[in-house]
């Protein structure tokens, strides 16, 4: 047979232990108070410029972020600004993996991704500019139409003279296909380029850093058949022989690359031309 419990005896059960957690009450929120982190404040320092605003000169807006209650890349504390402070303010954004390119500016005088680099918790501040040497078109965000175009003409894509032999594709070796790593990584960010003093100085003539490193990408490209008209086509004083090795563009890649090396190479294929 079963014992029942009297109810009477189940209510002074249910009453004891509702007092009891009443009474640790206080002392549970006195301890997640004395866990609680103390604030972890910084300033981002950021470049603003609106061009509906013509009379307005360039200047920068500085925003405080507590770190503890956000996530820990540049990008973050971005978006976390646009969201809870300052919802004009402007940059491009798309993957937050590093494998897009979008979000390439200036933070602390290096050129990167903000989505791939942590927020510095050692410093009170942090500037963020947008590419330097680069047309603005708001805040953050750069006017990237004459790289883009430069990149065009060095015809970024396989081209042949006939059909695969097996009527499918162009096949590789493995040792052929190891000439590309390094260079078809890139993404297209133009931070290389734009750290670049050659660049600067001669952006309407040279080429580039990042675009040159894709011209050589698809000369080594052993399945391309045109590397000599390739090569033709960058035999002038001013597409490739500005780069002076000075080597900004691989210091402040984030994809870890060496457009330098590519470019040296290209010289070298150049020279038999």
């Amino acid at each position: 047979s079963r014992v029942r419990t009297p109810v009477t005896s189940i209510v002074a059960r249910l009453a004891s232990t509702a007092a009891t957690t009443a009474a640790a009450e206080p002392a549970l929120k006195t301890q997640a108070a004395s866990t609680e982190k103390a604030p972890r404040i910084k300033t981002f320092k950021i470049y603003r410029w609106n061009p509906e605003k013509p009379n307005d000169k360039p200047h920068y807006d500085e925003f405080k972020i507590d770190l503890n209650k956000c996530a820990p890349m540049v990008l973050d504390a971005l978006l976390k600004i646009k969201n809870e402070i300052d919802p004009t303010l402007t940059f491009r954004r798309s993957c937050r993996e590093g494998v897009c390119g979008s979000c390439a500016m200036n933070i602390d005088g290096e050129n990167t991704l903000a989505c791939i680099r942590p927020i510095d918790p050692t410093t009170p501040v942090s500037k963020i500019l947008p590419l330097p040497h680069m047309y603005v078109v708001k805040d953050l965000v750069p006017d990237l139409t004459l790289f883009y175009e430069q990149y065009k003409s060095i015809d970024p894509f396989l081209r042949t003279k006939g059909k695969p032999t097996d009527g499918k594709e162009f096949k590789q070796t493995i040792t052929d296909r190891k000439k590309l790593d390094g260079m078809y990584e890139c993404v297209l960010c133009a931070c290389c380029s734009t750290s670049c003093p050659s660049y600067w100085w001669n952006s309407d003539k040279y080429l580039g850093p990042a675009a040159l490193m894709q011209a050589y990408r698809w000369v080594a490209d052993t399945r391309d058949e045109f590397t000599k008209e390739r090569l033709e086509k960058l035999k002038d004083p001013f597409s490739v022989y500005r780069c002076h090795t000075i080597m900004n563009c691989a210091k402040t890649c984030p994809k870890h690359l060496n457009p330098g090396k590519a470019i040296a190479e290209l010289k070298k294929k150049l020279a038999t031309v």
